[in-house]
């Protein structure tokens, strides 16, 4: 059949009509497949949800146990039938409980990425290369200009901060989901087995990814007792991207803010954020990543959804690749 007939585009989101489901729809419907828990993918109020059993509980941790009036867990490599639509997860390797989600009725294949990266990441499981007729992408750093560097050399760049500051605090804006688990796991690996402080709003969802198997190490609320305001020097606390917004990493002896996105690659979004120490630390693909991966699955036409969708339709047309973009709307990336 036609990979149109298959999935396109409805007001609610990614639509599949003979299955009669929706992937990762900004709006309430009646049965929603989801990628993964980050709130532009992940919304309450459907009344059939099938997803991961991690992003289930991650969408419970930050919804409540009523998200949804019915949920399903989806196994991964393992097939479903939704009306004769063949349906499969597999791993994304964006955040931990990410998924592709593979559509098949047929004999044609299309496989919904969501959102993914390719880098080594300790907290999920790695991305997975599915052949496919049409891969959907995303393109949120879908321009020549954004090749991330080594990881590891970015939580270095930020030990090594702590060493020559041991006076002051450092204090990293990451996001809640995902970015704040693999930045402190990442630190433990590069040898930090010092306490690392943790905004209250990421207490819940680092204990569900303790939970989980991910070894955090000793984590402690990042609470200030004012009389004790030097308890902090030397010491790398984490918070929420939002928290740096209001006084909260003020409180902090003479703070080094830092910032870890994929988006401190822009000097001036940095400066924007009054940010001294940018990492440059994606749970995104980037520019070469993207490419690779449409060729490594072989397909034959991709569709781009949020992000630069012009540069990289672009590059697909110039390899002989069928693309269009989605235009897809709903889905944002500044907190990344």
């Amino acid at each position: 059949m036609r990979a149109s007939d298959l999935l396109h585009t409805r007001p609610e989101g990614l639509y599949c009509p003979p299955g009669d489901f929706f992937i990762d729809p900004v709006k309430p419907v009646e049965r929603a497949l989801i990628t993964h828990g980050h709130a532009d993918h992940a919304r309450p109020g459907h009344a059939k949800v099938l997803a991961s059993d991690q992003t289930l509980d991650i969408m419970a941790i930050r919804y409540g146990g009523d998200f949804c009036g019915e949920r399903q867990i989806a196994a991964l490599g393992e097939t479903l039938d939704l009306n004769g639509v063949k349906i499969t997860f597999r791993p994304a390797g964006h955040v931990l409980g990410s998924c592709q989600i593979v559509v098949e009725k047929d004999g044609t294949r299309i496989v919904a990425s969501g959102d993914y990266k390719r880098r080594h990441d300790p907290t999920c499981l790695p991305f997975e290369v599915v052949p496919c007729d049409v891969f959907i992408t995303e393109a949120t750093f879908a321009l020549p200009v954004f090749r991330h560097p080594d990881t590891a050399e970015e939580i270095a760049r930020l030990i090594e901060s702590v060493r020559q500051f041991p006076e002051r605090a450092h204090v990293v804006g990451a996001y809640a989901l995902g970015k704040a688990q693999r930045v402190i796991r990442m630190l433990r690996d590069a040898g930090h087995d010092a306490p690392i402080y943790i905004h209250g709003a990421m207490q819940k969802l680092c204990d569900y990814y303790v939970s989980q198997g991910v070894d955090l190490g000793e984590l402690r609320p990042a609470t200030i007792d004012r009389k004790q305001k030097d308890q902090f020097a030397g010491a790398i606390i984490v918070g929420p991207p939002s928290a740096f917004a209001d006084r909260w990493a003020r409180r902090f002896p003479d703070p080094v803010a830092c910032f870890a996105s994929g988006w401190m690659r822009i000097r001036q979004r940095a400066r924007q954020r009054g940010v001294e120490l940018p990492l440059i630390l994606s749970d995104h693909s980037d520019w070469d990543e993207l490419c690779d991966t449409i060729h490594e699955t072989g397909c034959s036409e991709v569709w781009v959804t949020h992000g630069r969708e012009e540069a990289l339709v672009r590059w697909c047309e110039l390899q002989g690749i069928r693309a269009r973009p989605l235009h897809l709307v709903g889905y944002e990336d500044e907190n990344e």
